[in-house]
């Protein structure tokens, strides 16, 4: 019986550089150099905040100071406080901040009471299943465009809209009320979703706990839950309160003859644009300014 043995396989080749190996040496590198990936992973972002948004809020700034020819129509490129000068001193500028500030804030608030319920009967009565849908139908307005959103609620406040005809002619038509009311449902979802995200983190057995020592509903919630949740209400009137700071469209679909300081800019954008950068310092300020406020409660060390 004999045994047939099989043929030696031929030498193989001496290996060469292949891309995976190059891959390997590279992922090599980068896995010594954290510091390195993340520079690579922050570089896009990074760039696009500080050229592109950053940058444009200095011209911003800088155009602020120009002045326009008044023969011309002309930007000028001296240096001047004129601008400023006319928004502190003119009254129709300083009316219409002090009502730009006073209907932003009367948003934040009126979306604050409303979405504390929605967001309780959300996290803690609703089930899960019933939780999810509902959690869709918060985030589903947000798909919609917001002009038809807008031009919705000009025909519900209509004086002969549907409102008008469900209360008897009672209808607060065009106006401040009008504007509220649509800047608030436009803004809901960003007060709703914090809040939600804020009560599923407050502990189940501080409530328990708090009826087991007597405490009626409404002092749990005042002593209990309020704390608690400041933080995400504080987080989420930060939407509201800077999304209502900058609208313009709102306001000119519903708003009747009101004017925010949105929509001086936008007409002073084509006929005196210094004038115009300089008006749109003055919510970047409100901005700057309410964060500070947000930062000094503490509020949002939290989140």
């Amino acid at each position: 019986m004999t045994t047939e043995v099989a043929p030696a396989a031929p030498p193989s080749a001496p290996a060469g550089p292949t891309r995976s190996g190059g891959r390997g040496d590279l992922s090599a590198f980068l896995s010594r150099r954290r510091g390195l990936q993340l520079a690579l992973l922050l570089s896009a972002p990074m760039f696009w905040l500080v050229v592109v948004y950053l940058g444009a809020i200095v011209v911003l700034l800088v155009s602020a100071f120009w002045t326009t020819d008044s023969f011309t129509g002309q930007v000028v490129h001296a240096v001047s406080t004129g601008n400023f000068h006319d928004i502190v001193t003119d009254p129709l500028y300083r009316s219409v901040t002090v009502r730009t500030i006073v209907v932003a804030l009367a948003v934040t608030l009126l979306d604050a009471v409303v979405a504390l319920p929605i967001a309780f009967f959300m996290s803690i009565v609703a089930g899960t299943r019933l939780r999810r849908v509902l959690v869709v139908a918060v985030l589903t307005p947000l798909w919609a465009s917001y002009l038809v959103k807008a031009y919705a609620w000009r025909t519900i406040l209509a004086p002969q809209g549907p409102l008008s005809d469900s209360t008897g002619g009672h209808t607060p038509g065009y106006g401040l009320p009008a504007t509220v009311v649509t800047l608030g449902y436009l803004w809901l979802p960003y007060m709703i979703l914090p809040i939600f995200a804020g009560f599923e983190r407050v502990p189940r057995s501080l409530l328990e706990a708090s009826s087991d020592l007597g405490a009626k509903s409404w002092r749990t919630i005042r002593s209990v839950v309020l704390p608690l949740l400041f933080p995400a209400i504080a987080a989420g009137s930060i939407f509201t309160f800077s999304l209502s700071l900058g609208d313009y469209i709102a306001v000119t679909i519903v708003g009747g003859k009101t004017q925010l300081l949105a929509n001086l800019i936008y007409q002073e954008i084509n006929l005196n644009q210094p004038l115009a950068a300089a008006l749109a310092v003055v919510p970047l300020v409100a901005i700057v300014l309410y964060l500070l406020a947000m930062k000094r409660t503490r509020a949002l060390e939290n989140l």
